[in-house]
């Protein structure tokens, strides 16, 4: 499995590769926030998203949900 990205906030706290596979939802908090995953968790999971990393250092922690993406339809294929 790929390594996610700890190059700073302007980089996304996943792997790149997680863009191709599913819509992905990023919500940071504070320290004293952090007794808010628990909702946000069942508030996505009530919408179909799952958590699929959390992690955190002294400063923030970083939840990511992810919703895998649908296939396009196909539509009239012409084989």
């Amino acid at each position: 499995m790929a390594e996610p990205h700890h190059s700073g906030k302007n980089q996304p706290p996943y792997p790149k590769d997680w863009e191709t596979q599913a819509e992905l939802r990023v919500l940071r908090a504070k320290p004293g926030e952090w007794e808010k995953l628990p909702t946000w968790r069942a508030d996505m999971a009530r919408k179909g998203w799952q958590l699929l990393r959390v992690h955190s250092d002294d400063t923030e922690l970083v939840a990511i949900f992810g919703k895998t993406r649908r296939a396009p339809p196909l539509g009239d294929r012409k084989d």
